[in-house]
C-alpha cells in the first residue's frame, strides 16, 4: 500500500503554496462550484417557465456538499467523461432532481464557468497578498527613506541615493501589477450557458424561441456568481485569450518579485541588507557561520517558473481552432492552477521578506565614507569654478587624481583622493572646505521628498490592505 511518501507530490502543495489557494483549486472545491452552477441554472429555468420545481431545487441545494468521490471516478471509469460522472453522482445525491440537472447545457457550462469563479476568487486572493507586500515596503521605504547608500549603475559605485528611494523602485513595479491585476478583475466575464457551439441552440429549443428568457437566464447566473456580464459571443468555451491576460498578470508579479528579491541579494552579499535569519536557522551544512538570502533566492527561482510558466496561455489561446479543440484541456489544468499557486508562494515569501528586512547602517556608513569623496567632484568642479578656476582644467585635476586615489585603492590602501585635491594648486580649498563636502545628505539629491510624495499619492490604495486584512474563506 503506497502512502504519500511513495507518489510524488508537487513542491507547490507541500511546501509553498497557502492553504487557502491549495483549498481553492482542490477537487472538493471544483465540484462544489460546479454543483452551485447547476443550481443557478435550474433555479433560472424554473423562474422561466421549465418544468422544475422548488423541492428539487431544494433537495440538490440540500446535498451540494455530499460528494461520492469514489462513484464519480468509477462512473468516470466507464463513461470516460468527468463532467457526466459528477451529474450521475450528483443525481444519486439528489435523485428528486436527477432528471433536470444539466438541462440544456454542454460540459463547458460547469468547467468554464467554473474556472471563471475560481480565477476570480484567485485573484482576489493574490491582490490580497499583493497589497500587504506594498504595505510593508512602503513602511519600510517611509523609515529609510533619508538614509544615504550608495547607488549602482551597471553593479558599480555611482551617485548617492537613499535606501528608502531604492525600496519606492520596488513599490512602484508592484503598484504598476496592481493596476494591471485591477483591470483584468473588473473586466473578467462569464461564460454563461451558451450550448455546444455558443449558438444557444438547446434553449431556443427549451424557451420555444423566446431570445428574451435566454437573455435573462444568462443575466440571472451571472448575478448569482457576481459577475456583471458574459462574453458577448463564443464558442463552446469562453475565449482562452483571458488566460494569456491572467497569466500575464501573474507573471508581471513574479518579475517585479524576482527584481527586488534579486536586488536583495546583491545587498546581502555586501552586508548592506538582509533578509531575515532566524535564531536557529542554517545557513550552510558545511559553513556554519554564512546566512544565505535564501528566502530571496527562493522567490527569484519560483518567479522564473512563473514567467515560464505564463508561456503556455499564449500558446494554447493560438491554437484554438473553430468553435472548440480539446488540446487545451490538458494543459490548463495544469499551467492554471500552478500560476495561481506559484503566485501565491511568492508572494508569501515576500511578505516575510519585506516585513523583516533589516538594514545594517554601520556597513552602509562605510560604504557611503569609502566612495563619497568621488561623489563631491562635481560640487568641487563648481565651488573651483567659483573661485575663479578653468572648469576644464579643474576637470583634468580631477580626473587624475580620482585615478591615483583609484590605483592606491586598488593597491590595499584607503581613499586619499582629499588629501590629493587639498594639495592641488588648481583648487584654493582648504582641507576644512573640503571636508564640509563630504556630508552624505548633500548628495541624495531629492530622495526623502520623492518617497514621501510617491507615498502620499498611494495612501488611497494602501488603505485598502487594513480593509481586507481579514482572512479570506475558501
Amino acid at each position: 500500500m503506497q502512502d504519500k511518501y511513495d507518489r510524488y507530490q508537487s513542491p507547490l502543495a507541500s511546501r509553498y503554496a497557502s492553504d487557502y489557494m491549495l483549498g481553492l483549486f482542490s477537487q472538493r472545491k471544483r465540484i462544489v462550484v460546479w454543483r452551485k452552477l447547476w443550481i443557478a441554472l435550474a433555479r433560472a429555468e424554473m423562474k422561466l417557465g421549465l418544468p422544475i420545481t422548488q423541492d428539487q431545487i431544494s433537495e440538490m441545494e440540500a446535498n451540494i456538499e455530499d460528494i461520492d468521490f469514489d462513484v464519480a471516478a468509477a462512473r468516470e471509469k466507464e463513461v470516460r467523461h468527468d463532467v457526466m460522472a459528477h451529474v450521475y453522482t450528483y443525481g444519486k445525491a439528489a435523485p428528486s432532481a436527477a432528471g433536470i440537472i444539466h438541462l440544456g447545457a454542454t460540459s463547458c457550462y460547469v468547467t468554464d464557468n467554473g474556472d471563471l469563479i475560481i480565477y476570480r476568487d484567485a485573484l482576489l486572493y493574490v491582490r490580497k497578498e499583493l497589497l500587504s507586500v506594498m504595505k510593508s515596503l512602503a513602511a519600510f521605504a517611509d523609515k529609510y527613506k533619508a538614509l544615504p547608500t550608495m547607488g549602482y549603475t551597471h553593479y558599480q559605485p555611482a551617485q548617492l541615493v537613499t535606501v528608502g528611494k531604492r525600496a519606492s523602485l520596488w513599490l512602484q513595479d508592484f503598484a504598476s501589477d496592481l493596476e494591471e491585476l485591477d483591470y483584468v478583475i473588473s473586466s473578467m466575464k462569464l461564460l454563461g450557458c451558451r450550448g455546444t457551439t455558443g449558438t444557444e441552440a438547446s434553449f431556443m429549443d427549451l424557451f420555444e424561441g423566446d431570445e428574451e428568457k435566454i437573455d435573462e437566464m444568462n443575466r440571472m447566473i451571472c448575478e448569482e456568481f457576481g459577475f456583471e456580464s458574459e462574453f458577448d459571443v463564443s464558442g463552446q468555451t469562453y475565449p482562452r485569450k483571458l488566460d494569456s491576460r491572467i497569466l500575464n498578470v501573474l507573471s508581471s508579479i513574479a518579475q517585479s518579485a524576482y527584481r527586488m528579491a534579486n536586488d536583495i541579494r546583491l545587498l546581502q552579499h555586501d552586508r548592506q541588507v538582509e533578509e531575515p535569519f532566524e535564531k536557529d536557522q542554517i545557513g550552510s551544512s558545511a559553513m556554519a557561520y554564512k546566512r544565505n538570502p535564501m528566502r530571496s533566492e527562493r522567490i527569484c527561482s519560483l518567479a522564473r517558473y512563473l514567467m515560464t510558466d505564463a508561456m503556455n496561455a499564449p500558446l494554447t489561446a493560438s491554437v484554438q481552432f473553430m468553435e472548440r479543440s480539446l488540446d487545451d484541456s490538458a494543459n490548463r489544468r495544469i499551467s492554471m492552477p500552478e500560476g495561481f499557486l506559484c503566485a501565491d508562494a511568492i508572494l508569501r515569501i515576500c511578505k516575510n521578506v519585506t516585513s523583516g528586512l533589516v538594514v545594517n547602517e554601520k556597513i552602509i556608513e562605510r560604504t557611503v565614507r569609502e566612495f563619497l569623496p568621488f561623489m563631491t567632484t562635481e560640487n568641487l568642479i563648481m565651488e573651483g569654478v567659483k573661485q575663479g578656476g578653468n572648469r576644464q582644467e579643474l576637470h583634468e585635476v580631477i580626473r587624475r587624481c580620482s585615478m591615483e586615489a583609484t590605483a592606491v585603492m586598488k593597491a590595499g590602501g584607503t581613499c586619499d583622493l582629499m588629501e590629493r585635491l587639498a594639495e592641488a594648486p588648481e583648487f584654493s580649498l582648504d582641507r576644512e572646505k573640503l571636508e564640509a563636502l563630504l556630508d552624505p545628505s548633500l548628495y541624495t539629491g531629492r530622495c526623502a521628498h520623492q518617497v514621501e510624495a510617491y507615498l502620499k499619492k498611494l495612501e488611497p490604495v494602501l488603505a485598502q490592505a487594513d480593509d481586507i486584512e481579514a482572512e479570506l474563506k475558501v
